[in-house]
């Protein structure tokens, strides 16, 4: 048995609203909303009794999905959103862009910042990491030629 696809990543926020309308800049669309609550989401993640509001954002392709989550019960435990780009665990998406400089500008304008600088790798990619709402650690790569 092999996997067929990635389906989704999550990401923990507290702005579900603007969350949704960053990734909606990047050229996502929003395929659903809705609280995700009972038994059996507990039972899921071992949380409990939880409620958690998401938001599904699909990429461009129609391939895969961000899942957005804002947590009303229970609280948010740990945040990671300060963590620089080599701390353990998941940490960041990578998007393929057509116009890495557009990118970064579409996504200034909901408050991201770029972390680095942008960088070409020899002939194949231009690269570069913003922080998007919340300190999210996003990934740009323009493939050249």
């Amino acid at each position: 048995m092999t996997i067929r696809r990635m389906d989704n990543v999550g990401i923990v926020v507290e702005d579900l609203s603007g969350a949704i309308a960053f990734f909606r800049e990047l050229g996502l669309e929003l395929e659903g909303q809705g609280i995700v609550e009972g038994p059996w989401a507990g039972r899921v993640t071992g949380l409990g009794d939880q409620r958690v509001e998401i938001a599904m954002m699909r990429m461009p392709d129609g391939h895969s999905r961000i899942e957005l989550s804002r947590f009303l019960t229970p609280p948010v435990v740990a945040d990671h959103r300060t963590a620089p780009v080599n701390a353990l665990g998941y940490l960041r998406v990578m998007f393929a862009v057509d116009d890495i400089d557009e990118t970064i500008d579409q996504a200034r304008k909901h408050g991201a910042k770029l972390v680095g600088e942008v960088v070409q790798y020899e002939d194949v990619y231009r690269l570069c990491y913003i922080r998007g709402p919340e300190g999210l650690l996003i990934g740009l790569a323009e493939e050249l030629g």
